[in-house]
């Protein structure tokens, strides 16, 4: 049986861990040059908050007699910061997920840098200003990689020229609906792997948005769309080799619809089923209640981005560590 030890590429392990760590100091720089405040104590242990929008893929623990789970996201906590008074806010927290897929494309846990920040919407595009701050961010991780690790790429067989085009050109931007005509796919449905390889393709093979997606088919807090109550402020960024590395959107901070779109969530729904109620969310509900500050953020999957600066369509070389279900 395969140990985490063994998994992956064993003689590249050191030079990946040398790209992984370039390219999350780059994030770093990017953060301090902006004033985002390093969140060091987010929780790995937490309640139903730290899950993502698949909780069937939660690892639950027990936690002194009471249910509990490895976190998926620091989201949440983030957001009770910036309700706090915090004005922007990042984080790098492993995410633990419970996958039965042992492929090429998903991993059990791994590193995931996020952040938040409050913007003020009478003179702020929140929306573009989550775009700049995800395009900004990853720029700054590849620029460092290339900078301080350009020989350690060039061994690995990595294309640095490309990598330096990336940064000198705009990261493409397409609306969902587009991208379904596109294709084409039914409206409604999300992504997947093979869309998303097409999307890029047809891009290029450079960075690219795609924006404003259903709601049905999103986190429950994702704000709505004015102009279009069918779809939320949304994006994901997805790149060559490895497809969606970010998943973003502006926040809703009102806390009537808050809850609201808690209560018709699918994600909702499966926690009723397993007992979990209101009260499981109350922290984060009263803190939204308290000072509904507008705001937006992101999550960065290390490894995605990782496996499309080494241009591998394996994401289990693209991390020193890979952990999957056969990991252990």
């Amino acid at each position: 049986m395969e140990n985490k030890t063994q998994i992956g590429a064993a003689p590249d392990r050191a030079s990946v861990a040398r790209i992984e760590g370039a390219l999350y100091r780059g994030a770093e720089q990017y953060f301090k040059k902006e004033g985002f405040v390093h969140v060091a104590s987010v929780p790995h242990m937490v309640d139903i908050t730290g899950a993502c929008e698949n909780v069937d893929t939660l690892y639950e623990i027990d936690y002194h007699g009471k249910t509990a789970f490895l976190t998926q996201t620091g989201q949440t906590g983030l957001e009770i910061l910036l309700a706090d008074g915090l004005e922007k806010v990042c984080c790098m927290i492993h995410s633990f997920r419970k996958e039965e897929q042992a492929d090429n494309r998903h991993l059990t846990e791994f590193p995931l840098v996020e952040l938040e920040f409050a913007y003020n919407p009478s003179t702020e595009d929140g929306f573009e200003q989550l775009l700049g701050h995800i395009e900004k961010t990853i720029k700054s991780m590849i620029r460092n990689a290339v900078e301080t690790e350009g020989k350690t790429l060039e061994m690995l067989g990595t294309d640095v020229l490309t990598l330096e085009n990336v940064l000198k050109h705009p990261f493409y931007r397409i609306s969902y609906d587009d991208a379904v005509k596109m294709l084409p796919v039914e409206w409604g449905r999300d992504l997947e792997q093979r869309d998303e390889r097409l999307l890029v393709t047809s891009h290029g093979r450079r960075p690219l948005f795609v924006t404003r997606y259903p709601e049905e088919i999103k986190f429950f807090n994702m704000q709505r769309n004015k102009e279009n109550p069918l779809v939320v402020n949304s994006t994901d960024l997805l790149l060559p080799y490895s497809g969606e590395a970010v998943g973003a959107a502006v926040r809703e901070s009102n806390y009537d619809l808050l809850v609201e779109k808690l209560k018709k969530s699918d994600m909702f729904r499966i926690l009723s089923g397993k007992g979990k109620t209101l009260e499981d969310f109350r922290t984060y509900l009263d803190a939204v209640k308290a000072n509904p500050v507008p705001h937006a953020g992101c999550g960065i999957g290390l490894p995605r981005v990782t496996q499309f600066v080494l241009g591998t369509k394996d994401i289990k070389k693209a991390t020193a560590y890979p952990m999957n279900k056969h990991s252990l």
